[in-house]
């Protein structure tokens, strides 16, 4: 069979029709017009082209309407419940002092809802003049309002009105976060639709009033009615409220806290709006321009918001999933406060220059762990740092009695014989701070003068697991590189934690955790957390007498002579790190036990500042003022009276003279050198 033959063949009766289809196609047309389809072409493309635009539209259609349900859906069933407890889901933390009296708030600052009609005419007629001037005749938005808004702030080149309506800023402030995204917009407008046709303008306006953002943590006019001028928003005058009228639009940069005069001129305008829309005449508003709004008197420099801070970050840890308005009552004591402000204010003022010293910190203790008054720095305003809780710092010397508690644990006792000579430990050679050759002396000695090259050899014979292991069991809880280096203060430390450290010294050898805070309770009276004091062994009795009987000696004879108490018993230390970065000083009495730094935030040498002058100075300015009018507490260890020989005598001695020969026989002896040859040099002398 050939090829000729294929169109009759009866296996493929297809073959055949699409071979004469193609022929039919291929042969040349009439006339020889061979574009005649192309009209034919151009329609079916157009076709075509219309129906992927259709399905694209269909497609769009489908996917908006879509969106439109999910943001339904994501956004209505939530608005009835977030308008019942929106004032009540973020966080407010009261904080008072240990006698009850308000110190500070963190979080919103909130109050009860002001009824509209209960608010003072004049400022809703400010309110409306400033913000919405259409509220009662729009549904919501006002195109009118947003473009008077931007021609009048282009004008006077100010943000002089806002362009939201009131009821987007009550979607906006009370519903939604700050993003800016096109959802966040298309909430926006429904919430905003939403309000209008669910609630009355004078509900959406009530909602505004009690719940708009007003500056320093304050939401609602009351609230911040009350803060600022230190009475209800029922009894603001004019230009009180043309203050508060002028806020919401930027609650930081018109608070008059901040800058009263600028805040003064905002409310000027707002007087300006309201007699620009006819709520009220020129002359009644005179009076509130010729005498303007003063402000509570608030100090720049008070050291309690570093307290406050400090608790707030407290009750988040302890109570993360807490909720509306607590109240934290704290231990923070007011006049010892007082006293640490005017401790630090004083040392920076009268030194802090010539030293060149810039920054100081202060806390202190109750013998259960209560911190008693906090200093961060030297001004809250200028810096929110706490340098009392987050500044890591090297504590230099005052780390050294760590070192001597692990010694007494090793076995070693105040007495015990001590050689000053010089060290060299793998290329590292500590050397004194002073040139003199102390040679031999006793344990308490070396620390009270602060010797190095002696700390160095005790540190080095005692182990770094058992000073680590001592420094742990006090509660420093930071790294700890295992270098010898550490004896002399080179681990960095914060000033609460070392001292907090020191309260076990003076406290029968028991630590407890600081705490700050008593109780936190809920709005309705319920306790969500109480304080209970758990105290941890740290050291003996034994032990812990020892180290006030040596650490009594440096405040006595030693390096931290500058802290000596005028009738008063007191134990501490010095500390002073490389080239006078760092100047600290911790000590304690029966009461309390204090810790105070100074230094520079950027880490630069002072002019000599150091433990023994700056910092011994400032503690004792403290101490002395903080125990003003109490009776002196014993301080357990300070004089050893175990160390008193026994005397016989047929009649007791009493009166003066008994008095008089106990106190011979406390005082501490001096050994001599076992060789028979001369008492050793026991003069005082070094600086750190």
């Amino acid at each position: 069979m050939t090829d000729d033959n294929d169109d009759i063949d009866p296996h493929y009766p297809m073959r055949a029709q699409l071979r004469r289809a193609g022929m039919l196609r291929d042969l040349p047309l009439p006339g020889g017009n061979d574009g005649c389809n192309e009209p034919k072409q151009s329609t079916r493309k157009r076709a075509s082209g219309r129906s992927r635009v259709l399905t694209i539209a269909s497609f769009a259609f489908t996917a908006s309407i879509a969106g439109f349900v999910a943001l339904v859906f994501f956004t209505l069933p939530d608005l009835q419940r977030t308008l019942d407890t929106a004032q009540t889901d973020a966080l407010s933390i009261t904080v008072l002092d240990a006698n009850g009296d308000e110190v500070g708030v963190r979080g919103r600052r909130t109050a009860p809802t002001v009824p509209l009609g209960e608010m003072p005419p004049y400022l809703v007629k400010a309110v409306l003049a400033t913000e919405d001037r259409r509220f009662y005749e729009h549904n919501g938005f006002d195109p009118r309002g947003i473009a008077r808004a931007m021609w009048t702030n282009l004008v006077s080149f100010d943000l002089v009105e806002g362009g939201s309506t009131i009821t987007q800023q009550v979607a906006k402030n009370l519903y939604l976060d700050n993003s800016r995204t096109i959802w966040r917009k298309a909430q926006e407008a429904l919430i905003a639709m939403w309000l209008e046709n669910n609630l009355t303008k004078d509900e959406i306006l009530t909602l505004y009033l009690n719940r708009i953002y007003m500056g320093a943590g304050n939401y609602g006019m009351d609230a911040a009615a009350r803060y600022y001028f230190g009475k209800s928003v029922r009894d603001i005058s004019l230009p009180e409220a043309a203050i508060l009228a002028g806020l919401p639009k930027a609650p930081s940069r018109f608070s008059p806290t901040n800058d009263l005069e600028r805040a003064r001129a905002r409310a000027n305008q707002v007087l300006d709006r309201l007699v620009d829309a006819g709520s009220l005449s020129e002359k009644e508003v005179a009076g509130a321009r010729a005498n303007p709004a003063e402000v509570l008197a608030r100090s720049a420099d008070a050291g309690r918001e570093y307290f406050v801070d400090w608790i707030a970050e407290e009750v988040r840890t302890l109570l993360p999933d807490a909720t509306g308005r607590v109240i934290v009552r704290t231990t923070l004591d007011p006049r010892r406060q007082t006293a640490a402000e005017k401790a630090v204010g004083k040392a920076l003022a009268e030194s802090g220059a010539g030293r060149q010293v810039t920054q100081g910190a202060l806390v202190a203790l109750g013998p259960d762990g209560s911190v008693r008054a906090m200093v961060g720095g030297r001004s809250y305003v200028e810096s929110q740092f706490n340098r009392a809780t987050q500044a890591e710092r090297q504590p230099g010397s005052a780390f050294k009695p760590i070192v001597y508690l692990a010694a007494l644990k090793a076995g070693y006792t105040p007495d015990s014989p001590v050689t000053d000579e010089p060290v060299s430990m793998d290329g590292w050679t500590p050397r004194n701070a002073s040139t003199r050759d102390w040679g031999t002396v006793s344990l308490a000695t070396a620390l009270a003068n602060s010797i190095n090259t002696i700390t160095v050899q005790v540190g080095n014979r005692v182990g770094m697991d058992r000073i680590i292991g001592t420094a742990r069991e006090l509660g420093i809880d930071g790294p700890l590189p295992r270098n010898l280096s550490i004896v002399l203060g080179s681990a960095e430390v914060t000033l609460l934690e070392l001292t907090s450290a020191y309260s076990a010294f003076g406290n029968a050898g028991k630590r407890a955790t600081p705490y700050g805070i008593v109780s936190v309770e809920a709005e309705n009276g319920e306790t969500l957390y109480k304080h209970e004091t758990v105290t941890a062994q740290a050291m003996t009795r034994t032990q812990a007498q020892d180290m006030t009987y040596m650490l009594h000696q440096v405040i006595m004879e030693g390096t931290g002579r500058s802290a000596a108490l005028s009738g008063r018993l007191a134990a501490g230390k010095t500390g002073t790190s490389q080239d006078n970065r760092d100047a600290w000083f911790i000590g304690y009495t029966g009461n309390e036990v204090a810790g105070v730094w100074f230094g520079n935030d950027d880490n630069t040498p002072t002019d000599g500042a150091a433990g023994g002058n700056f910092a011994a100075i400032a503690w004792r300015n403290y101490m002395m003022a903080a125990e003003s009018g109490m009776p002196p507490a014993p301080l357990p260890g300070a004089v050893r009276y175990r160390d008193a020989p026994l005397v016989s005598a047929t009649s007791p001695r009493s009166g003066f003279f008994a008095e008089l020969a106990d106190l011979f026989n406390a005082a501490p002896k001096l050994d001599r050198r076992s060789s028979g040859g001369p008492a050793p040099d026991f003069r005082t002398g070094g600086r750190r």
